[in-house]
């Protein structure tokens, strides 16, 4: 006898039934509900807010009215409703800000954005559904498009003619330009065509596609569970994209400077004899050195917040001893935790029932480096608050950093992830993972930060993290995760950081001479040259990998090094005023050209250089055995770093290019601060300052600017106004040039009692300084006021008093023939 299970569905043949999309149809009200105006179609219809007169947020609906609130990417403050005009005629609906026009036609709900002028800037030709409950849209795409942003996706940094999942996904092997989700999922894209670019911001923390490559005259975005919830975001230009998407989103927090610092980190130092030894290493040899990173084999059997008791019996004496060298221990902190009763951080996990569940109660289990283990519920704040509070056995040690890694989540299974169906209980609002995945990361490093710095009495703490989604750079850095040691790695990483960048995230870099496979003498010096004006600058090897401190090849290599990663040390003050500017305007550290020129069209697709801020041009020799490569130079006079030849802009230039050097170039009319060279950021020494200007002219017309911000470097007191800001300036005349500087802020005083400048290459010749005295370099040295001149690089040199009330030089120049007269 046969029971019903003899004719189960799949025993009689596949069933074929072609799915049907859905739109919403054509027009058949609108209506304003408060300060949300809702446009219904016949199936269905789209809510719009506007937050500004250059951004709106459009949320697709099906049956009903969708829910307005947002997920943790979002600003609560940056999301207030605004009220603009109305127009409605026969065919359209219309929408009126002072920047905008928001045009929707009745017949198709087809939605068009136009500026002022009457150019389209973006338009939306269809919204659909299907039954399971995926929507995509298809947007217009132009001859001239150009797509940047996405976060950190492989390949080149025009997105055109690619497609890109966002999954976030644990991905050792292979880092290819084909893999299309890596560990991070940043849905925002910025579309340049002509003199116009937009931002479409997907607030979907599912997995979502973005395909710009499938349909020749239109690309599409597109996610497969969740709401369609997609936040237009104006420009005209690809910076105010940038800074509108990170006032909605949030931009970083400013790091201590010791965060700033040169890193080292190893998979693993594998006990508490190598990490001091490596610490007093950096020491004698002078290779300054902020941080050292503990990964998984300091702990006692991988559990999370232990230190193993026989390979690190003393961590209390071990960071004690670093921490009066300079240098900063930072462990790895996984979300995975261990199944064992007798593992209190477990015991009160399922006490308290702080991990992951199914619907049906049950705790999700997954294979990680500790074995079977359970995995906290981020998406709930009482259990963000309890991880949290579990880092104060960190930062009573001293700690007060934190590296967050396997937290896309990775489960070593076959979708490396969780069950799509466990279950998040998002306080109350409960979701699955598959609507979810994309966020535990983030909300893994929310707690973190903001456990430490619950316990670190004022000062700033620093997250690493390898997953993260839309708002991210809110609480932690990112590193690009498992690149390999070869040369095509360290060219991509350019690409991936600067469209990291674009999206958000101002504080990232890959693992400096590849993380696997065997790094070689040449690529760790190249990698580190380009490295070390990465924002994020950190040394990272696999176990079983050639060792790839800086010593490890040799005295040459090692004094390349050296002089590279002093470099960044004494660039500091530069460095630490471009992330107090990205912190306060979301704009990031390095940049692709074409944020910077964006009508030139040689630079759309530019990224194997990159600018430090606007003026200082970085072009790394990302091949082996090459000693020359070419620079592209956009418009205005260009200045070397090395040997100061002045190059016009507008061309490509072959730069000279030995093992020692990294092709450099200043703009002409750049004011860079320089520091001293210290060998941890925070060391006990003067604040000294030098002002290096480049390409000073006497000349009616010549004018540059710069102000440098500054704090104690470590502590939140800046937030309280506890900082100081000094504007320099130099304006050219005939015969000479004014030199100024004034405090606009003074309420943080730097430990200095001199101020100096640089007038640096082309050489600007001066007869005398008004009211200083010509004197020699050691007299300025030993603090004397006045002026000389560098004999190894003709560079004028000016000593001043640091006084708060700031001051104005007048510098006349030599007359050409005397100037012609004293070379002879």
């Amino acid at each position: 006898m046969e029971s019903s299970e003899a004719i189960r569905p799949e025993k009689m043949g596949p069933l074929v039934m072609k799915e049907t999309w859905n739109t919403p149809g054509s027009f058949v009200s609108w209506e304003r509900s408060e300060n949300i105006y809702i446009v219904r179609g016949e199936r269905g219809g789209i809510v719009f807010v506007f937050l500004n007169d250059e951004m709106f947020r459009m949320k697709v609906f099906r049956n009903k009215v969708p829910d307005l609130t947002t997920t943790a990417a979002v600003l609560a403050e940056s999301c207030v409703p605004h009220l603009f005009p109305v127009e409605e005629n026969d065919g359209q609906l219309t929408f009126t800000t002072s920047a905008i026009r928001l045009i929707i036609e009745k017949t198709s709900l087809l939605l068009r954005v136009e500026n002022m002028d009457g150019k389209v800037i973006m338009q939306q030709n269809l919204t659909s559904w299907s039954p399971r409950g995926a929507s995509h849209a298809e947007y217009d795409m132009q001859p001239d498009s150009h797509f940047y942003g996405l976060g950190e996706k492989a390949s080149f940094l025009d997105k055109r003619g690619e497609r890109y999942t966002n999954w976030n996904t644990d991905v050792f092997a292979p880092h290819l330009p084909e893999i299309e989700a890596l560990y991070e999922s940043i849905p925002l894209l910025i579309h340049m065509h002509g003199a116009l670019s937009y931002g479409l911001f997907l607030d979907n923390t599912g997995r979502s596609d973005f395909d710009m490559r499938s349909h020749g005259v239109a690309f599409t975005i597109g996610c497969s569970t969740g709401a369609y919830d997609i936040y237009f975001i104006n420009g005209p230009e690809m910076k105010d994209v940038v800074k509108r998407y990170t006032s909605l989103t949030g931009r970083i927090a400013l790091p201590p400077k010791w965060a700033i610092g040169y890193h080292q980190s190893r998979y693993s130092y594998m006990n508490q004899q190598e990490v001091l030894q490596l610490a007093r290493t950096f020491r004698e040899k002078n290779i300054p050195c902020d941080v050292i990173y503990l990964d998984i084999h300091y702990m006692d059997e991988y559990r999370v917040f232990t230190f193993d008791p026989v390979h690190f019996p003393e961590p209390d004496k071990m960071i004690a001893e670093l921490r009066g060298l300079g240098v900063r221990i930072i462990p790895i902190v996984d979300p995975g935790v261990k199944k064992d009763p007798n593992y209190e951080v477990y015991k009160q996990g399922v006490l308290e029932k702080h991990f992951c569940r199914r619907l049906e109660g049950d705790i999700f289990f997954g294979e990680v480096w500790p074995g079977i283990s359970a995995f906290p519920d981020f998406s709930d704040v009482r259990t963000a608050e309890w991880w949290g509070d579990l880092h104060k056995y960190y930062t009573d040690l001293g700690i007060q950093g934190i590296w967050n890694d396997m937290n896309e989540p990775a489960v070593f299974n076959e979708s490396k992830t969780m069950d799509l169906d466990v279950m998040h209980f998002n306080n109350g609002r409960p979701v699955t993972h598959e609507e979810y995945h994309n966020l535990y990361g983030m909300m893994m490093s929310k707690a973190t930060y903001e456990g430490l710095a619950e316990h670190m009495g004022g000062e700033r703490p620093f997250v690493l993290t390898r997953a993260g989604y839309a708002g991210i750079q809110r609480y932690a850095a990112v590193w690009t995760g498992d690149n390999r040691s070869f040369w095509e790695h360290m060219a991509m990483a350019m690409p991936m950081v600067l469209n990291m960048g674009l999206s958000g995230l101002a504080f990232s870099g890959p693992d400096i001479g590849g993380f696997a496979h065997h790094t070689s003498a040449q690529l760790l010096v190249r990698w580190t040259q380009m490295g070390v004006f990465f924002p994020y600058c950190r040394n990272h090897s696999s176990i079983g990998t050639l060792r790839q401190e800086p010593w490890s090849f040799g005295e040459e290599v090692e004094g390349i090094l050296r002089e590279f990663i002093g470099l960044r040390y004494r660039w500091m003050p530069h460095l630490y005023n471009l992330f107090h500017e990205a912190e306060m305007t979301g704009l990031p550290v390095i940049r692709p050209l074409i944020l910077e020129y964006p009508r030139d069209p040689h630079v759309t697709n530019l990224c194997d250089q990159f600018l430090l801020g606007e003026n200082v041009l970085i072009a790394p020799v990302y091949r082996p055995d090459t000693e020359h490569r070419s620079v592209y130079l956009p418009e205005g006079l260009w200045i070397d770093y090395w040997d100061g030849e002045v190059h016009e802009g507008g061309r490509h230039i072959l730069a000279a290019a030995p093992l020692r050097i990294m092709p450099m170039y200043v703009k002409a009319g750049t004011f860079v601060a320089e520091g001293p060279l210290k060998q941890y950021a925070l060391e006990d020494t003067a604040e000294s300052v030098i002002f290096h200007l480049y390409g000073a002219e006497a000349r009616s017309g010549f004018f540059a600017a710069f102000t440098l911000y500054e704090d104690d470097g470590h502590s939140f007191s800046y937030k309280k106004g506890h900082y100081s800001e000094i504007s320099v300036h130099a304006a050219g005349e005939e015969g000479g040039l004014r030199l100024g500087w004034t405090y606009t802020v003074r309420e943080y005083a730097p430990r200095r009692d001199m101020l100096r400048f640089a007038l640096c290459y082309p050489n600007f010749a001066a007869a005398s300084v008004d009211g200083l005295p010509e004197v020699s370099l050691e007299q300025l040295e030993e603090g004397r006021t006045g002026w000389a001149r560098n004999g190894k690089n003709g560079a004028l040199i000016i000593q001043v008093n640091d006084a708060a009330r700031g001051g104005e030089l007048r510098i006349q120049a030599v007359r050409a023939e005397e100037e012609l007269n004293r070379k002879e």
